[in-house]
């Protein structure tokens, strides 16, 4: 079969810390790179002082990108898209996007996170929003990927997920690069999860250091999180070794333990006793794990799966629960084995028999 292929350019639609290190990245590799930002005045300071202060102070962006405000504009005649958007606007903006979206494109998410009512993944909403209309491929992209990095060139890699495998490898053609390794995957779901449920684990990873309870506790957490997250990707269909991958595991070990993560700090925050109110009132960018707090606990209520990490973290933020007497009743649940029923017939845990 022959490899599909591209036009060099892409749209981001966002221009926030992700979507502008994705440009930035893009245009290092001679895309021609359209950027849809909120404000004007966001657009304005890409345009004008090659800088976007807001989301990425003192980085200075390539010349090759050009930021508007106007979705028309960014998004007439382009095939490959990038979704990048707080995961509570996904939807409206799907909508918005609509009446320019060209028929056939490429529209790949690169925001992480579950919508609140529906449970929905980004990828269902824009497929909901979009796709049978204008029979659009769409993906995910997601991996342990601080935008800072990103956009200083530092080596990175992530995991792009798509149903076509052909149009997987012409977008990972198209945007991969020695600094930022795409690999591919077919799991749809298992990649978008991973990438939404590790930001609830990297708020209680937080709260956890936040009362300095020791490296050990941390790296005890972090395996029974994985549990967690892997038992809701199976109840909703994905591959669970597609969350030991780098969408999964490489992600929740990077948010939970990076000094750059919002969740992480969100956590910290907790643990050392500040009020989220308090948090939140000083916040300028969305630690999208408090969002998804709730749409994760409702998605664990819909799909009758025991996440006892992440309904704690809910309480905590939702119930003002006392986030240490959510550590104690983590800490004093009944004893049990570490491997889940259904995968006690392989390997050495197997019982033996005569």
């Amino acid at each position: 079969m022959e490899p599909l292929n591209l036009p060099h350019r892409v749209a981001i639609i966002g221009a926030g810390s992700w979507g502008t290190a994705l440009a930035v990245h893009s245009a290092r590799q001679g895309l021609e790179v359209t950027v849809w930002a909120r404000k004007a005045e966001v657009a304005g300071h890409i345009n004008n002082d090659r800088e976007n202060p807001a989301f990425l102070p003192g980085l200075k962006l390539p010349a090759s990108i050009r930021a508007v405000s106007d979705l028309g504009q960014a998004l007439a005649g382009q095939k490959l898209v990038l979704a990048v958007v707080p995961s509570h606007v996904m939807r409206s903006m799907a909508a918005a996007m609509a009446p320019f979206v060209e028929r056939g494109a490429v529209l790949v998410s690169a925001s992480k996170g579950i919508e609140d009512e529906s449970s929905a993944t980004m990828v269902q909403i824009l497929e909901e929003e979009l796709r049978p209309k204008y029979g659009l491929e769409l993906g995910a992209i997601s991996g342990p990927s601080f935008a800072l990095e990103v956009a200083r060139g530092l080596p990175t890699a992530v995991t792009l997920a798509m149903r076509s495998r052909p149009m997987a490898k012409a977008v990972q053609s198209l945007l991969s690069a020695p600094v930022f390794r795409i690999y591919t995957s077919l799991d749809l779901v298992g990649v978008e999860l991973g990438g939404a449920l590790k930001n609830v684990y990297a708020i209680a990873a937080g709260i956890c250091d936040g009362f300095s309870l020791g490296l050990n506790a941390r790296a005890a957490m972090l395996p029974r999180a994985l549990g967690e997250m892997s038992r809701m990707a199976v109840a909703m269909g994905a591959n669970p070794l597609t969350l030991m991958g780098l969408s999964g595991m490489g992600d929740l070990i990077l948010t939970a333990t990076g000094d750059l993560s919002r969740n992480r700090k969100v956590g910290l925050r907790l643990g050392a006793g500040e009020k989220l109110s308090d948090i939140l009132a000083g916040s300028r960018e969305v630690a999208e794990g408090i969002r998804n707090a709730r749409s994760v606990r409702n998605m664990a209520l819909r799909h009758q799966v025991d996440m006892p990490m992440a309904r704690e973290v809910y309480r905590v933020l939702y119930e003002d629960k006392e986030p240490r007497r959510a550590m104690v009743d983590l800490l004093t649940r009944r004893l049990k084995d570490e491997l889940d029923p259904r995968y006690q017939s392989f390997g050495p845990n197997r019982e033996m028999s005569g």
